[in-house]
């Protein structure tokens, strides 16, 4: 089968888009971008000079010379930099410049420059945020409260943000209650070891705190009495709050036998932290917990896995108080406005409902289609609203951003051309970005095709957002194994963008990422003797391997395609596992579903199929009818055939 991922074709693309004005020509691209980036790699000065000499005029010598001065940043003056900065102005990578060079002049403690190099940064990091606060302590000002800031969270963090903290303790800047209140917010993270290091700032500070978080049902039971100083309440609390993680059942029973020694405000606390974590788990006594926290102050996340169990319970009215109780901007999280209108809605609230269900229907999203229907509307086919012409396409590709990010491309530099691409379009209008992605689809671009056109605000094309290439293949497959070719395509576009050199940090492979193990296994199956794992790296292998596992994990699963799309990405077991004890709506499974990888892939797999299933000409299915309902395992209740 003929596919357009072959090195060959790709050069072939080059000359022409060159020839048409839609791609630079540059073979100094070509022959030095790949040694200058190794010379950087080895560490070879002199040889990455001589390679910036040699690009002169190229569209990416900006990489070579980039490489060169991070080589030497250690030694580099100002007057290097803001010639770099001076040479290549639109460029993102002047942004990693700055950043570097900033990590340079906060080592040096050069705190004026520092100060006027910050002044330009876009979005600072935690080692820049407390470089910069040194600065300005450096300066006389008092930064403690900007300091708290950074201090009070459970996260590890760098080594400057130490230094900072060390500095602002033995100015009294930062006292002990600042050190107890970090210590508990790097115990409820679960991060023992950094607690144990601010534990031992702190007179009669708790110890062994990494041997509780190994095992704290045997710390929990080896306590001889109640807890009477600070220190032991801390980490007994600790204690539960791992033992939740795994067992909440047995936290709530040690909690209860010990709460006594708190005060009220903190039983509440734990109660919130324990019922949280038994959402996760899918624990049927979660809401029970939830209620002991009272009216205790309940983060947006918390609230939200609150939402999620009175989902699986169906109980509407603690879903409405639940998101009610979240802040502004907790609320306009999407799934929330979604689920407020189906509180209201169940509660006969329906003029309520719909003035969410509204604006929602409007956005192109699992939500947006959900609360469509709610109000009685199946998605008609979406109509392409522009289409560019063929001067806007060659206007876009005379930007020397895009110009860049094409060369990258078919250098196979994937990051640097996805982040130049970024760059360059970030101001773009909705007919630009769509002028945009039909360049990248052109070239063979497809996920920056399909994330380009995801961005239009007003103007839309979904044949842009929604591709079908490989038509045959996919369409042949899917007939082959009896799916659902919408939905084929709708998971394809979430795996893999139609990367077909697609993989994954734990070795995933192609369109439909398969893992190497479950590729062996598939071709066992189908008796295919001679096979090799790396042999599903080939496009129509990989079509016909992941078509093939996709239909056994749909038939291990009730035949239900919400459970084999969680499958798919989670494992057979995982999904089963999450399945109800009674039926559950579709949706509902969907959402509460524990890992948040697994939870965003199958809302965006079986929305796209409903998208697909437009592009594709297929008869309507509403979304609703796609999730269907979900009954206990073994026990289908309605599903869509695939």
């Amino acid at each position: 089968m003929f596919y357009y991922s072959t090195r060959a074709f790709s050069r072939c693309l080059i000359l022409l888009f060159a020839l048409l004005g839609l791609l630079p020509g540059s073979s100094a691209a070509d022959d030095d971008l790949q040694p200058a980036r190794d010379a950087y790699r080895l560490r070879q000065s002199d040889r990455l000079d001589q390679i910036v000499q040699r690009m002169a005029g190229s569209p990416l010598q900006s990489y070579a010379a980039y490489y060169a001065l991070l080589l030497n940043l250690s030694g580099a003056s100002e007057s290097d930099v803001q010639r770099f900065y001076q040479r290549y102005p639109d460029s993102p990578l002047v942004e990693r410049v700055r950043i570097e060079w900033l990590k340079v002049l906060g080592k040096r403690k050069s705190w004026p420059d520092y100060l006027a190099e910050y002044s330009q940064l876009a979005v600072p990091d935690k080692q820049l945020q407390c470089f910069n606060l040194q600065a300005r302590l450096n300066k006389g000002e008092n930064v403690a409260a900007d300091a708290r800031a950074i201090w009070q969270n459970g996260d590890n963090l760098p080594d400057a943000c130490e230094e900072l903290f060390a500095t602002l303790i033995q100015l009294g800047q930062l006292n002990n209650e600042d050190l107890w209140d970090r210590l508990r917010a790097t115990l409820t993270a679960g991060n023992a070891g950094t607690a144990q290091n601010i534990a031992n700032l702190l007179p009669h500070g708790p110890v062994q705190l990494t041997r509780v978080a190994e095992n704290p049902q045997r710390y929990l039971d080896g306590l001889k009495k109640a807890p009477e100083t600070r220190s032991v309440r801390e980490t007994v609390r600790f204690a539960v709050l791992q033992l939740a993680r795994s067992n909440a059942p047995a936290a709530a029973e040690q909690w209860q036998q010990l709460q006594t020694a708190f005060p009220l405000t903190e039983r509440a606390e734990v109660w919130g932290q324990i019922a949280t974590a038994a959402s996760r788990r899918q624990d049927p006594q979660t809401l029970d917990w939830f209620a002991r926290a009272g009216n205790t102050t309940l983060s947006d996340f918390q609230l939200g896995w609150k939402v999620r169990a009175a989902l699986r319970q169906k109980n509407w009215g603690v879903v409405l108080d639940s998101i009610n109780r979240m802040t502004p901007d907790g609320q306009q999280d999407s799934a929330w406005r979604y689920w407020k209108g189906r509180a209201l809605k169940e509660q006969g609230q329906i003029m309520q409902a719909n003035a969410l269900f509204l604006p929602l229907s409007r956005e192109y999203s699992f939500y947006g289609q959900l609360a469509a229907e709610e109000m009685g509307t199946v998605l008609s086919a979406p109509n392409v609203s522009y289409h560019p012409g063929g001067d806007e396409v060659r206007q876009v590709a005379q930007t020397p951003g895009i110009q860049r990010a094409l060369l990258l491309f078919q250098q196979d530099m994937r990051y640097e051309a996805n982040r130049e691409w970024l760059y360059a379009s970030r101001n773009f209008n909705d007919k630009q970005l769509l002028a945009a992605a039909e360049l990248a689809r052109q070239n063979n671009w497809l996920d920056r095709a399909i994330n380009t056109a995801d961005k239009t605000r007003q103007l839309h094309d979904f044949a842009q957002r929604y591709p079908t290439p490989e038509r045959s293949a996919i369409e042949q497959y899917a007939q082959q194994n009896l799916l659902d070719e919408a939905w084929v395509y709708g998971l394809i576009r979430q795996e893999s963008r139609f990367v077909t050199q697609a993989k994954s940090s734990v070795g995933a492979m192609g369109w439909m990422q398969l893992m190497p193990g479950t590729a062996q296994w598939v071709a066992k199956k189908l008796g295919w003797s001679q096979f090799r794992p790396q042999d599903a790296h080939d496009l129509e292998t990989n079509i016909a391997l992941g078509t093939y596992y996709l239909r056994h994990v749909y038939d291990l699963l009730d035949r239900q395609p919400v459970l084999a799309t969680a499958a798919y990405n989670a494992g057979p077991g995982r999904a089963r596992r999450w399945q109800p004890g009674d039926r559950l709506e579709g949706a509902i499974y969907a959402e509460s579903i524990p890992f948040t990888e697994t939870r965003d892939y199958v809302k965006k797999v079986m929305s796209n199929a409903v998208y697909y299933s437009h592009r594709l000409g297929d008869k309507i299915i509403s979304l609703k009818q796609r999730l269907g309902l979900i009954g206990p395992p073994g026990q289908p209740i309605s599903s869509q055939e695939p």
